[in-house]
């Protein structure tokens, strides 16, 4: 029987599992790994966190594991940090590693090797899918200077520009909600950070975009409300690709602005269906750990 290791390496979050063949033997949770984001320094100290905690619950060493398969975003695009996260887990003893991008991992979480799409926006966005010939198609995912529709990222450095917008004609309400999150003072130090070398965490502002559109902020309503349409719209370049005649496609959702905004998802929703009224989308969060540990027990992973 063999020890299998999945680890779903986000922005934020780094989430690890350790299974035999047929049981999850323990799991455990560190900061983010996205060595393209957050550097190798970091990626280090959260993935061996994770990792050793995980074995310590199931009663192993990392030696133990037979297959290990690691999804982050970006990584299996740039060999340089592949071959780094592939260094660093091998360091505590792991072997057979194989990096993927986290769309590969979310879409066998949702679908376990059979056709459909999946659309992640977390800290960054992307949509993957694969049709009945196995053929696969992505749109988004490169990167937040010039890509990553919808995303964490993209809804807070849309709220802040809007922000700036309103402060310009006397509305201050915006602006004082971020500077409270970001921990500013007024708008002088907010700008001097929205504009900083490295850039600050616009995703930190999801969570208070989501609570200012509860409470009914207009503004902050219309930026969710886009953030579903573009997400949409990743989903249909997809579709599009892989599905030329229209036939029904089932679509799951991936990633915490789903998992935490109603009304990203209700957008993303109604703004699908109008492009393609056969899309059948299931709105349980995807878990995309569960993928990587998928692959893991296969021992082959096919990267398009």
């Amino acid at each position: 029987m063999g020890i299998y290791l999945g680890i779903d390496g986000g922005g934020s979050k780094t989430a690890c599992v350790v299974a035999d063949d047929a049981l999850v033997l323990g799991a455990a949770a560190a900061g983010g790994s996205n060595i393209v984001r957050l550097g190798e320094e970091t990626a280090r100290a959260n993935l061996h966190a994770a990792i050793q905690e995980a074995c310590a619950i199931a009663g192993i060493r990392p030696g133990d594991i037979s297959s290990a398969v690691i999804g982050v975003a970006g990584a299996a695009s740039v060999a340089e940090s592949a071959a780094a996260i592939r260094r660093i887990v091998g360091e505590i003893g792991v072997r057979d590693i194989e990096v993927v991008g986290d769309n590969v991992i979310a879409i066998e979480a949702a679908f376990a090797g059979l056709p459909g799409v999946v659309v992640i926006s977390g800290t960054g966005s992307i949509a993957f899918g694969r049709n009945q010939g196995g053929e696969t198609a992505r749109a988004g995912g490169y990167g937040f200077a010039i890509s990553d529709e919808g995303s964490g990222h993209w809804i807070g450095r849309n709220i802040v520009a809007a922000a700036m917008r309103a402060y310009d004609v006397g509305q201050n309400d915006l602006l004082d909600a971020i500077a409270t999150t970001w921990e500013v003072s007024g708008r002088d130090e907010l700008v001097q950070k929205a504009n900083a070398d490295p850039r600050p965490d616009f995703a930190q502002l999801f969570p208070t975009t989501v609570e200012l559109a509860i409470r009914g902020h207009a503004i902050a309503q219309s930026i969710l409300h886009e953030a579903g349409r573009e997400l949409a719209g990743l989903a249909s370049t997809v579709i599009c690709k892989l599905w030329p005649d229209r036939q029904p496609v089932r679509t799951a959702l991936g990633g915490g602005v789903f998992a935490y905004s109603p009304q990203v998802r209700k957008s993303f929703y109604f703004c699908l269906r109008e492009l393609h009224p056969s899309a059948a989308v299931n709105f349980q969060i995807i878990d995309p750990v569960a993928g990587a540990l998928w692959l893991a027990r296969r021992s082959r992973v096919k990267v398009q």
